[in-house]
């Protein structure tokens, strides 16, 4: 009778232990607490982890419940019920159980070390040293979601689908790192109607007004990105890597294009060359590539025009102030500012022709001295009129305050900046974006600044491939 109440009370216990410890080939993992630690599980789909878990819990609570409740007779069957819900309590867990470990199995080892590196940098703030010393939370997501755009697609040099394990790891890790905007909320009033025919207001949360908009724009302008890459299967055109034909082969199979190529590609010799058949692509060929590139290029705009709007948002930092001179003429030049200056109407596209840009380094320089100057003589205007904040506003509006020099310089410098961006799409960032980027600390904005920022560049670098493919092809048709 003692071994058979031991063998009782061995049977509750086991009954009451989740389904991750029974292992009949392990006759430690019964003393193991199952979520004594942070799990793999816990870290690759928490999410998944804690639904799943919570739902297994409410099942054994419900079971206990019932087997808890005072039973009119003891007939055997109540027995036989006990021991055929505990047997169903088990083996869902046990698919639940194997389940989650399939979904592991499906990441590599080094994969999850790489995940757990990045995870690690997440935390210590890029500081290595663990002393606390490191970046704010926003420049870390930030430069974790620029290189993980960097090690998916920084050697994508081609118009060809992406590999499906980088495919994956651009997936399973953008959502990590996305995630933390679903707790970014704000809250809004709704109405709510009560039983009795009562109206009452009430708030409830949701995503914040930025995040709300954008992200979802921005996933879509993803998922279309992966699709343009996919749609390049069974072309017509290959590639052949530089250096890997020789000229006198090149020239033989390929006629005199390559030497056009190899001479526009000077300042990026490392690209592959796209090759095209002797007589060009065919019609309908061309056609779908000129699609696509119209396609692509209107993704990129939507993105770059995204990652401004969210950098018009950012605050300008203290220090980019501090900097700025003390004249904007001294900023952008004698030439610019009697331009700019001149009593008759500005054309900015004029001045942008004679001004003879060579170089994208010679339009960032431009582009940087117009903004400071743009600034400086903000503030002069705002100095100028040394009233107390209602008055300054409504006195910035009206007629009167138009006709200021500072102000005017401040808006003809603006006009120019923008026109000049639209000029050179593909111009890297100004000075005050990049310190904006650095001394910002709001992790909603940083995601939504370095997700559009790297949708922006792959958008830009897939219709530059399909230009070079289009190049070769008209080369092509030209030489015959």
């Amino acid at each position: 009778m003692e071994n058979l109440s031991n063998i009782d009370e061995n049977d509750d216990a086991g009954y009451h232990q989740s389904p991750r410890s029974i292992d009949p080939n392990d006759q430690s993992a019964v003393e193991t607490p199952v979520y004594s630690t942070m799990s793999i599980d816990s870290f690759v789909y928490p999410r998944t982890c804690s639904d799943t878990t919570s739902g297994f819990s409410d099942q054994i609570d419900e079971t206990n419940s019932f087997c808890s409740e005072s039973s009119p007779s003891n007939w055997p069957v109540l027995t036989e019920s006990k021991s055929d819900e505990s047997s169903k309590c088990l083996s869902a867990g046990l698919e639940i159980q194997t389940t989650q470990n399939l979904a592991v199995q499906e990441i590599s080892e080094p994969e999850l070390e790489t995940m757990k590196e990045r995870f690690a940098k997440l935390l210590l703030g890029e500081d290595m040293s663990g002393s606390g010393k490191g970046v704010c939370t926003a420049v870390t997501i930030s430069n974790a979601i620029t290189n993980l755009y960097a090690t998916v697609f920084g050697q994508n040099l081609r118009l060809e689908p992406l590999e499906t394990e980088k495919r994956a790891m651009w997936k399973r890790e953008m959502n990590c790192l996305l995630s933390v905007c679903d707790y970014i909320v704000e809250f809004i009033p709704r109405c709510q109607s009560l039983s009795n025919g009562a109206t009452v207001e009430v708030m409830e949360s949701r995503p914040r007004a930025d995040i709300y908009i954008n992200l979802p724009a921005l996933r879509k302008l993803d998922s279309m990105l992966m699709e343009a890459l996919d749609s390049f299967q069974n072309t017509e055109f290959w590639y052949a890597e530089e250096g890997s034909l020789s000229m006198k082969s090149a020239r033989s199979s390929t006629g005199s294009f390559r030497k056009v190529i190899v001479q526009r590609k000077e300042e990026k010799w490392w690209l592959p060359v796209p090759l095209v058949p002797s007589e060009g692509l065919s019609d309908k060929a061309r056609k779908q590539l000129k699609n696509k590139r119209e396609s692509t290029n209107q993704i990129h705009k939507a993105a770059m025009a995204i990652n401004s709007s969210i950098l018009c948002e950012m605050e300008i930092p203290d220090s980019y102030m501090a900097t700025l001179p003390k004249c904007g003429k001294s900023s952008v030049g004698d030439s610019i500012y009697r331009y700019m200056n001149s009593s008759g109407r500005f054309f900015p596209e004029q001045l942008l022709d004679c001004l003879n840009i060579a170089s994208e380094h010679e339009a960032v320089q431009l582009a940087d001295r117009v903004e400071a100057s743009m600034y400086t003589w903000r503030r002069k205007a705002c100095l100028s009129n040394s009233k107390n904040s209602w008055n300054l506003v409504k006195d910035l509006m009206s007629n009167t305050e138009r006709t200021d020099k500072n102000y005017v310089l401040a808006e003809r410098a603006e006009t120019l900046l923008f026109c000049l961006k639209q000029r050179y799409p593909e111009l890297s960032q100004t000075s005050l974006d990049i310190c904006k980027i650095q001394y910002n600390k709001d992790v909603g904005k940083a995601v939504l600044e370095s997700y559009s920022r790297v949708l922006e560049g792959l958008a830009f670098n897939i219709v530059a491939w399909i230009d070079d493919v289009l190049y070769v092809d008209k080369t092509m048709r030209g030489s015959e």
